[in-house]
């Protein structure tokens, strides 16, 4: 009886490691999951930034498909690019007595990138969050937002201007941190379109960068060892010049991490 029973027990470790084997065997392309965009593919320009550096990828924008096909496809991907766009519901961080000062809201996106963030967390996943994606970080670590910068905070700093195309201001960076070490410089210039910033910083989390105003331009892991990739820039650095420091190797350290993590096994990832 003892003999059967080991037997079977040998056979089911056997046949689940054989499929964890072929599964990581099949899985050669790399796969990244980009939260939300909200006009077409050929024009976006988060989709042209990740082709201009990872051309073979497969690019899955979440917010197009349906929650099952999401949900599905998701735990397929390699990594998880959080985009740029709508002001977060300011009830999500304990201040929905704000909404007057805030802009536009899609709280179905909340939910959906909110499932995204936690649950690549919970995969070890490479995350990058821009913009509303960095405040997005924060926010759903248990941090909080500044409202509207210009009634929040006295700055000399234009954080956001009517021609945002032309908006720019330096950020200082700490060399010791995430940021430092992928740019190697100490002080950039950024792009900046944005009227909310992170306030609060989450418990778990570190400052990278901030504006010379103070305002928090970088955000990722205080752990960086025991952690999985993580960074938010409060910048677009999809729309700078390839040349940046502060734009080209962020986005190939990202896919970087991201290849590494297409080649754990699967029961690494969990």
């Amino acid at each position: 009886m003892r003999l059967i029973k080991r037997v079977i027990l040998f056979f089911v470790a056997f046949m689940a490691f054989s499929v964890l084997t072929n599964c990581s065997k099949k899985d050669k392309t790399l796969k990244i999951a980009i939260s939300h965009i909200s006009n077409s593919p050929d024009k976006n320009n988060y989709i042209k930034w990740l082709r201009s550096f990872a051309p073979e990828a497969e690019l899955f924008v979440m917010n197009k498909m349906s929650d099952d096909s999401m949900i599905m496809v998701f735990g397929k991907c390699h990594g998880l690019l959080l985009t740029g766009g709508e002001d977060i519901y300011p009830k999500w961080y304990g201040q929905e007595q704000d909404t007057s000062k805030c802009g536009s809201f899609n709280m179905k996106r909340d939910t959906l990138e909110f499932y995204l963030l936690k649950t690549g967390i919970k995969r070890k996943m490479p995350l990058l969050g821009v913009c509303r994606g960095h405040q997005l970080i924060n926010v759903a670590m248990g941090g909080t937002l500044y409202v509207d910068l210009p009634s929040d905070i006295n700055s000399n700093v234009n954080h956001r201007i009517e021609d945002w195309q032309n908006c720019y201001h330096d950020v200082q960076i700490y060399d010791n941190g995430l940021l430092g070490k992928i740019s190697k410089i100490d002080i950039g210039e950024v792009n900046s379109n944005h009227h909310q910033a992170v306030n609060r910083l989450a418990e778990g989390l570190r400052v990278h960068a901030i504006a010379n105003d103070g305002v928090i331009e970088s955000i990722g892991w205080t752990d960086t060892i025991n952690k999985p990739f993580m960074l938010g820039v409060q910048w677009h650095p999809e729309r700078m010049d390839t040349t940046s420091a502060l734009s080209t190797p962020i986005i190939r350290k990202f896919i970087d991490e991201a290849t590494k993590y297409k080649e754990r096994p699967l029961w690494k990832r969990l």
